[in-house]
């Protein structure tokens, strides 16, 4: 059977929003949010953009239900570079990088003292794991299992330009 102008017509008819909606996703995907913080409130603009929101504010350290309201985590930047001032894991590359709602930190650490801050998934080589740290101070950084096992030994930059501050 031939298929007829009609048809096709018709078949790009139905694949139409997929499309909007993929490109509505693509949109989104490299912002960096999470529950709180200038990630969700862009997020939240994009998604007004194409059906009506209320959004409220709701001040960090109020109880929800079982639920306090945690401190607004921003992040700017983050990185570990080696001895070679080389970007090996990167924020910008990827988001998945950094364990959200990681506590700001800048310093000169050997691998001994930064594998601990390291989550990777030994299972999944390519995987970058997605971890939060919401209620204890904590930082930290998802890499490929790969690209842990790729870090020698010495010392490494480490930075995390982020900041947790009660949202009002």
């Amino acid at each position: 059977m031939k298929s007829t102008m009609a048809d096709k017509i018709d078949i790009r008819e139905q694949l139409r929003p997929g499309e909007e909606l993929h490109r509505f996703a693509s949109k989104l995907y490299p912002i960096c949010r999470s529950i709180t913080g200038a990630g969700i409130r862009e997020t939240l603009a994009h998604i007004g953009e194409s059906i009506p929101l209320e959004i409220s504010e709701i001040p960090s350290g109020t109880q929800v239900f079982d639920w306090s309201i945690p401190a607004e985590w921003n992040i700017r930047d983050a990185y570990i570079k080696d001895v070679h001032g080389r970007r090996v894991v990167d924020f910008q590359q990827h988001n998945l990088h950094v364990v959200s709602y990681s506590t700001p930190v800048h310093a000169i650490l050997p691998l001994s003292e930064l594998r601990p801050h390291l989550h990777s998934l030994p299972d999944h080589l390519d995987w970058i794991p997605y971890r939060t740290s919401y209620y204890h101070s904590e930082w930290g950084f998802c890499v490929s299992h790969r690209q842990l096992q790729a870090l020698e030994s010495g010392n490494y930059e480490v930075c995390i330009d982020s900041s947790l501050e009660d949202a009002a």
